[in-house]
C-alpha cells in the first residue's frame, strides 16, 4: 500500500491564485445524477436545429436537424438487434459524415461506444472486439477485409458504409465511385452477417426509437483504448459523467475563444484533422463541436495535405486542434502561409509535446499562440491547459482543469516539493472508472485517494503550472543522469536544417546508454557534424546526441505522435 501520509495532497492548490488572476471559476456544477451526455446531445438538437451545420466533410455537409434524425435512425436500428443496456458497439471509421452519426446512435441507443482506430491490423482490430465483447462493429468498407481475415465471426453484425454515403446521391455517388474503382481503396470482402449502413438506417421507422431511461452520469459511454505501445491494449471505462464533466471543463476553461463568434451571429467552425476516434479528437473536436453548436469540419485523412489545405481555405477556422507534427508541417507549407488565418482564434497542441521552435513558426505564420493542453485516454482526455488568452507559449502544459487536482508524487506515493520532479498524478470527474476487465491494471495506477498516475514525469511551478518531462520508459539513464528526449528534441529541432527529429537511448559500453538522434533534414546538406556541434553548443554534455542517423520519415502514429518504440525497433533492426 502506497504512504498514506498526506492522501489530502497539497491542500493551497498552487493553481487557484493563477484561477483568481484569470478570472476563472475553479468550481464546476455537473448535471443530476439521472442525466447522461444523451440529454446534453439533444439539448444541442433542439437549439440548433436545421438552421446551422453540425458537419462539413469534402464540401458536403450536414445540419443539427440531420445529425439528430440520422442518429435516432442507427439508435433504432441497434435497439431492433435485441441488444441492450451494456452492450458494446464498435465503430472504425476515418473522419467521415457517418462516423458522428454512428457514434451518438450508439449512445442514444443507451449502449456502450468502442472508438476504434480503422487502421488497425487483422491481429489488433481481433483483439479490441474480443477483449470489449463488442456485439456489432460499424465499419467503412475500405477496411472491411480486416475484419474478413480474422476468419471467424467475431460479432453478431457487421454495418458495412462507402466514405460517400452521406454526401447526397450524386456526390456520395461520385465519391464512392473515385474510392472503390479509380483509387481501388476498397479491397474486396466478403461478410456474411453484414448489412449496408444506408439499409441500416432504412430498416426500422424512427418512430421505433425508444430514448432509454436508465442511463445515469455513472453508467460507461465509451471504452477507449490505450496503452498499445506498453503492452497488450486495455479499455479505459469512460462514463457519461467523465465526457460531460470534460465538456464542461473544457467549455469554462477555454470556451471564451468562441464567445466573440456567438455575439456575431456566427458559428465558429472546429477543424478536426485529427482522427475522431482518438480521445483527444472524440472529446474536444467531435463532442465540444455539438456541445457548443459548432461547425466541425472533418478531415478524413490529415496526412493528405492538399485536402486539408483545401478545407481549411473553404471554412477558415476558428478553433484547431492537432500534435506537433501537424503544426509544423503546416507552418513549413508555401500554401498555408498565404492564406487568411483572420478567423483561427485559438490552436490546441495536445499528443505530444508542442515543441518551442513550432510555436515560434505557427505564431510567425497565423498570429496565434498554440495553446498546450494534456491528457490521456484515462482522463477523459483534457486534464491540464494553458489558458486561452495565454500572449505567449508557455513551453508548459498549464495548470489544472477546472474541478481537477494534480499532485506530483514520488515512487513511493508521496508528493514532492514544488520545483522537484515526479510523476503526474490527476484526480478529477473527468478521470476514468477503470480498465475494462482489467482490476489489477486499474490498481496499479489509481491511488488510494483516487488519483490517476499517469506514468508521464513532471514538475510542478509554484502558480500551478505543469512542466511535462518525459515518459518513465523513454528516460534514458547515461552515467546516472536522467535525460528526457523530449527536452532534447526541443533543443535539436531549434537548429534551422532540422524539420523534425527523434531520440532514444542505445546502448553505450562507458555510459551504460546514451542518446541517438533520429534527423529528418529541412536542407539537404545538413550533416553529422553539424548535428553532433549544434547539441555541444546547446546541451550539456550527458544530455547531448552521441550517434546521428538521417531519416526520410520519422515513426508516426496516426495522429502524428513520434513513435520511439518504433525507432527502437528500428535501431535494433539495423544495429542489433
Amino acid at each position: 500500500m502506497e504512504n498514506q501520509g498526506n492522501l489530502t495532497r497539497r491542500e493551497d492548490k498552487a493553481w487557484l491564485k493563477t484561477y483568481e488572476e484569470l478570472g476563472l471559476e475553479y468550481d464546476i456544477e455537473l448535471p443530476a445524477d439521472d442525466t447522461s451526455l444523451i440529454d446534453i446531445l439533444e439539448k444541442s438538437f433542439t437549439e440548433n436545429g436545421s438552421d446551422k451545420t453540425a458537419y462539413i466533410c469534402m464540401g458536403a455537409s450536414l445540419n443539427f436537424q440531420e445529425v439528430d434524425l440520422y442518429s435516432r435512425q442507427m439508435a433504432a436500428y441497434l435497439q431492433s438487434l435485441g441488444l441492450v443496456k451494456g452492450d458494446k458497439v464498435a465503430v472504425m471509421m476515418p473522419n467521415v459524415l457517418q462516423l458522428p452519426v454512428s457514434v451518438i446512435g450508439v449512445l442514444r441507443a443507451g449502449l456502450t461506444l468502442v472508438n476504434v482506430n480503422p487502421l488497425y491490423t487483422t491481429r489488433e482490430l481481433e483483439h479490441q472486439l474480443t477483449d470489449s465483447e463488442a456485439k456489432v462493429l460499424i465499419m467503412v468498407e475500405n477496411f472491411a477485409k480486416t475484419y474478413q481475415d480474422i476468419g471467424r465471426d467475431v460479432v453478431d453484425k457487421v454495418v458495412i458504409t462507402g466514405m460517400g454515403d452521406l454526401m447526397g446521391t450524386l456526390k456520395g455517388f461520385m465519391v464512392n465511385t473515385v474510392v472503390r474503382h479509380v483509387k481501388k481503396m476498397v479491397p474486396d470482402y466478403s461478410i456474411s452477417n453484414s448489412i449496408s449502413f444506408k439499409s441500416a438506417l432504412k430498416q426500422v421507422p424512427v418512430s421505433q426509437y425508444k430514448r432509454p431511461t436508465d442511463i445515469r452520469l455513472d453508467d460507461i459511454a465509451v471504452l477507449q483504448y490505450t496503452g498499445g505501445t506498453t503492452g497488450v491494449a486495455k479499455g479505459a471505462m469512460l462514463t457519461h459523467k467523465n465526457l460531460v464533466a470534460n465538456l464542461i471543463q473544457c467549455n469554462t476553461f477555454l470556451g471564451t475563444a468562441f464567445d466573440d463568434f456567438d455575439k456575431r451571429g456566427e458559428q465558429p467552425v472546429i477543424m478536426t484533422a485529427l482522427p475522431l476516434y482518438h480521445i483527444f479528437s472524440f472529446t474536444v473536436c467531435g463532442m465540444f463541436g455539438l456541445y457548443r453548436g459548432c461547425i466541425v469540419l472533418l478531415v478524413p485523412n490529415p496526412r493528405d495535405l492538399d485536402s486539408l489545405l483545401k478545407a481549411y481555405k473553404n471554412n477558415p477556422p476558428a478553433f484547431f486542434p492537432a500534435v506537433n507534427t501537424l503544426f509544423n508541417a503546416l507552418a513549413n507549407n508555401e500554401e498555408f502561409k498565404a492564406m487568411d488565418h483572420s478567423k483561427l482564434t485559438q490552436s490546441m497542441g495536445g499528443g505530444m509535446a508542442v515543441l518551442s521552435p513550432t510555436a515560434e513558426k505557427w505564431r510567425q505564420v497565423t498570429g496565434n499562440i498554440i495553446i498546450q493542453g494534456y491528457g490521456l485516454s484515462e482522463t477523459a482526455p483534457v486534464a491540464t491547459a494553458n489558458p486561452s488568452n495565454s500572449k505567449t507559449f508557455s513551453g508548459t502544459i498549464g495548470v489544472p482543469m477546472p474541478a481537477t487536482d494534480v499532485a506530483i508524487l514520488d515512487d513511493a506515493g508521496n508528493e514532492v516539493e514544488i520545483g522537484e520532479r515526479g510523476e503526474i498524478s490527476v484526480r478529477g470527474p473527468q478521470v476514468m472508472k477503470g480498465y475494462w476487465n482489467r482490476e489489477e491494471a486499474t490498481a496499479e495506477v489509481m491511488t488510494a485517494d483516487g488519483f490517476f498516475r499517469t506514468g508521464d514525469i513532471g514538475i510542478m511551478a509554484d502558480n500551478g503550472y505543469v512542466t511535462i518531462v518525459d515518459r518513465k520508459k523513454d528516460m534514458i539513464l547515461v552515467s546516472g543522469f536522467n535525460v528526457y528526449p523530449n527536452e532534447v528534441e526541443e533543443v535539436m529541432a531549434g537548429h534551422p536544417k532540422i524539420l523534425e527529429c527523434g531520440v532514444i537511448g542505445i546502448d553505450d559500453e562507458k555510459s551504460g546508454e546514451t542518446p541517438k538522434i533520429y534527423v529528418v533534414r529541412n536542407d539537404p546538406s545538413l550533416t553529422e557534424e553539424e548535428v553532433l556541434a549544434y547539441g555541444k553548443e546547446h546541451l550539456t554534455g550527458y544530455k547531448r546526441p552521441r550517434r546521428v542517423e538521417f531519416i526520410d520519415e520519422l515513426p508516426k502514429s496516426n495522429v502524428g505522435k513520434i513513435l520511439r518504440k518504433d525507432l527502437r525497433v528500428l535501431e535494433e533492426k539495423n544495429h542489433g
